[in-house]
């Protein structure tokens, strides 16, 4: 049985309750491990030291914790840490909440100088959003930009289309949505009321009313069943009624609930009980991981990563995908239903817009109206018979149009409101294709992991794990040259960071080292510090690039002169035609030129300005022209565990694994995170690339402007 990964609606919704309680912790300091585990450092004066843990990836969670559940913290923080620090340091947690019934909490903090507010998705890729007092995003773990929302630093934070919020919906509404299914009551439950798979199962439990009944074999008492269930439910929640569970399957968690379940007691699970739900998650969740990594230590080939866990992670992913696709086209079917019942409808339909119009033109309050209709209904006007529900909050009328029911906008005809839905059922359309994509990616994923497993089978497990081996004093370096890095359970951490790292910087395939600056303070530097004049300078033809320098010598090395290899000059070339604006603009090729050091000069032509961080260049000239960009990124394990970028012939020499990049879509810290994600799923010992390739580390190699892998 799979081990749950994602809490719930009901399950953030019994978080909040008990979250609340914290209410005027200090925050201390915030971390972020990887790009999707946030952490928060806080004090309590009745509690002490008080963390909080927001999990955003694979696993989504959110969470008060144990402090000896919590990993010890990371190395330099990343970007998005460093701001949460600015902003959060001193602050007070002043309340969360949930927004709708949606997997999404809102926290807030308070300080004189700033208040903050934290927005974590727990749903689909996951996010979180820092904004200000305005609602203003200050930065995000992820960018999105969709058609109906966007989140990017500088823009009004967006919240998703609004949903249907199934602990407060009256009866009448239930009745509504379940008449609109053309499935079953199971999957009416948890897609057209939002409930989720396993709590519209234990709804149908309680209300002795068989998952699988289709909505065509229910009547009226059925669905005051299945209402009273869900309604005992949202009591439960509403008075923080709870009894949390862990659910076991031979000592490994599988569930964790905030009420018993029926559904869980069917199955014979064995049973933890705890006193609070936030307790229990974390305790779930520090099993979840710990069970993991005895699963991967109890292997009986010791190193072998678990593929199989892979493969059924994939597989999880692909099912939930697919369940997805088919509720996305069940309601874009419903909408195109409704409106096409408008048309049939049209002139029933018609006559109740005109009425009201004319009624609100009249001033006739919204209570006036509806008792009017309702009159004219128990007199048997045929139009007003069909008026369901009058909603004066919103201008709405729900109107019965016989196998279906439509809510529209009373201000306006048929015709539009007719748009409206179709152009409803088409942006559900839209998120269809969008998750048809995304399993396609799947299964891309899946034929890889599948991949790798059969070449390890093939291959006898024999990939290199050579700990426990005789060790050759002698060796140097040269004996990692084949060492199967990606394969192996464990990679020791190897850092001695380089006085070069302050720079954008690589190693040519010739092992000389090239530098470039990342703004006018490092272009002066690079000149007026570390250029010798053994060195090479180099800059792109195109405004907007970075000075180069190719090293003859280390800085505490005297100068000397060099013969340098014809391939070294050109990657250096590369290196700084890809870190210019011709990449920025989208361009894939540029020129580049170089000169000696003594022809580089601060000095201006008389009545002539030099910015900062720009040099006159005095003399002859070599040029590569039309020189392609070419750029990689990837981790290097030998001698440093580290992450390296630069031409991708020099990346390949020195690194493990790499991916190879072109100017694209995706802005700097996006494609940053997609590189990111890309090179972890590649180890078996992820917790190596969380250590040694944050998001952050590889943006530092990525140049300014849209990015994407190559193919």
């Amino acid at each position: 049985m799979n081990a749950k990964r994602e809490l719930s609606s009901i399950d953030l919704a019994a978080l909040v309750t008990e979250m609340g309680r914290y209410e005027g912790a200090k925050v201390d300091k915030a971390y972020l491990y990887g790009d999707d585990l946030l952490r928060l450092k806080c004090r309590d004066f009745d509690r002490g030291r008080v963390e909080c843990l927001l999990e955003v990836g694979d696993v989504k969670r959110a969470h008060m914790a144990d402090p000896d559940h919590v990993a010890d913290a990371p190395g330099r923080p990343p970007n998005f840490a460093k701001m949460l620090r600015n902003r959060l340091s001193g602050a007070d947690f002043v309340g969360v909440s949930q927004y709708e019934f949606d997997r999404i909490l809102v926290f807030e903090f308070e300080r004189p100088d700033a208040n903050t507010t934290l927005v974590v998705e727990l749903f689909g890729e996951g996010n979180i959003a820092a904004l200000d007092e305005t609602g203003e995003v200050i930065q995000s773990l992820q960018t999105v930009r969709l058609k109906s929302r966007t989140i990017a630093p500088g823009s009004q934070y967006a919240y998703p289309d609004s949903r249907i919020d199934p602990l407060s919906i009256g009866y009448d509404t239930f009745a509504r949505e379940m008449d609109d299914s053309t499935s079953d009551v199971v999957r009416t439950i948890a897609t057209q009321l939002n409930l989720g798979g396993l709590y519209a199962e234990e709804v149908c439990t309680r209300a002795g009313i068989p998952k699988e009944t289709g909505i065509d074999e229910t009547d009226e008492a059925d669905y005051q069943a299945l209402y009273d269930a869900l309604t005992e439910l949202a009591t439960r929640v509403d008075a923080g009624d709870f009894e949390p569970r862990i659910y076991l399957d031979d000592d490994r968690v599988v569930d964790v609930t905030p009420f018993p379940l029926a559904e869980r007691e069917a199955e014979g699970l064995d049973e933890a009980h705890y006193d609070d739900f936030t307790t229990a998650v974390d305790d779930y969740f520090h099993r979840f991981d710990r069970s993991d990594d005895d699963s991967d230590s109890s292997e009986p080939n010791n190193g072998k990563p678990d593929f199989e866990a892979e493969i059924a992670k994939q597989q999880r992913i692909i099912d939930q995908q697919e369940g997805a696709i088919e509720g996305f086209e069940q309601q874009a079917a419903a909408e195109r239903a409704k409106a096409e019942a408008l048309y049939e409808q049209y002139d029933r339909v018609d006559e109740i817009l005109t009425t009201i119009q004319a009624a609100r033109d009249d001033d006739v309050s919204w209570d006036e109206i509806d008792a009017t209709l309702q009159e004219a209904a128990d007199a048997g006007l045929s139009a007003a018979e069909a008026v369901v529900e009058v909603d004066g909050s919103e201008g709405t009328v729900t109107v019965d149009l016989g196998e279906t029911q439509a809510t529209v906008d009373a201000t306006v005809g048929v015709e539009k409101n007719a748009d409206q839905l179709y152009q409803e059922a088409k942006r559900i359309e839209e998120k269809k294709e969008g998750a048809k994509a995304a399993i396609e990616n799947t299964r891309e994923e899946l034929a890889a992991v599948k991949a790798r497993r059969d070449a390890w089978e093939a291959d006898d497990g024999d990939n290199g794990d050579t700990r426990g081996e005789d060790d050759d004093s002698d060796a140097d370096a040269d004996e990692f040259a084949d060492a199967d890095w990606l394969s192996r359970s464990s990679i020791p951490i190897k850092r001695d960071e380089g006085w070069y790292e302050q720079f954008r910087w690589f190693h040519t395939t010739d092992d000389f080292l090239v530098i470039g600056g990342r703004n006018a303070d490092q272009n002066e530097a690079l000149v007026k510090k570390y250029m010798s004049s053994g060195d090479r300078f180099f800059h792109a033809q195109a405004h907007g690039g970075p000075v180069t320098i190719l090293k003859a010598t280390g800085p505490s090395e005297p100068a000397k002169a060099v013969d340098f290899p014809e391939t070294t000059l050109r990657q250096a070339a590369q290196f700084a035609v890809s870190h210019s604006s011709v990449w920025k603009a989208g361009q894939y090729a540029g020129d580049v030129y170089m000169v000696e050091p003594d022809q580089v000069s601060k000095t201006p032509e008389s009545g002539e300005y030099i910015e900062k961080g720009s040099f006159v260049i005095r003399g002859d000239r070599t040029y590569f022209t039309d020189l392609a960009v070419d750029l990689a990124v990837g981790i290097q394990c030998e001698p440093q565990t580290r992450v390296v970028g630069g031409p991708t012939a020099a990346v390949a020499d020195h690194a493990a694994t790499h991916l190879e990049l072109q100017p694209g879509k995706y802005a700097q810290n996006d494609a940053a995170k997609r590189c990111y994600r890309s090179l972890k799923g590649r180890f078996a010992d992820d917790s190596f690339v969380r250590s040694v390739a944050s998001p952050d580390l590889i943006q530092e190699h990525l140049p300014a402007g849209g990015s994407e892998i190559v193919d």
